[in-house]
């Protein structure tokens, strides 16, 4: 069923599932596999560009009242969310191509950003963002 709890439950476990692949790329990295490291995290890219892309378009065109029963918290605690993840994913790209293109020192200074801003889309998605109403 389509609900704001259930699309913000879904995006959680999305969260989750995407943490782990970046864990895993910097397990292969730590272990000296380059190119695992590389692919992990195109896969990672490319499951977290699908997830903005979906929910982008279910808020915009499809059900774009699915989250207004947020309340003044809930859309505090969302604004926070916010402006972790999305200079996140406008890090990404940038990551790929340095990557791909090895400017290692740019592409390791991107990462140390772009790992503090996941580390606060994950704390801020999964633990504070309500999967129910309120």
């Amino acid at each position: 069923m389509l609900s704001g709890p259930n699309v913000i439950l879904a995006l959680k476990v999305a969260v989750i599932a995407v943490t782990l692949l970046l864990v895993a790329s910097l397990v292969a990295l730590a272990q000296g596999n380059r190119r695992l490291h590389g692919r992990i995290n195109v896969v990672f890219f490319v499951l977290t560009l699908a997830a903005l892309v979906n929910l982008e378009v279910l808020v915009r065109f499809i059900e774009p009242g699915l989250f207004a029963y947020f309340d003044a918290e809930t859309r505090r605690a969302l604004t926070v969310h916010l402006s972790f993840s999305l200079p996140a994913a406008a890090v990404l790209p940038l990551m790929l191509y340095t990557g791909w293109t090895h400017r290692r020192r740019v592409h390791v200074a991107l990462a140390v950003v772009f790992s503090i801003l996941w580390l606060g889309t994950f704390i801020t998605g999964v633990f504070y963002l309500p999967h129910s109403m309120p």
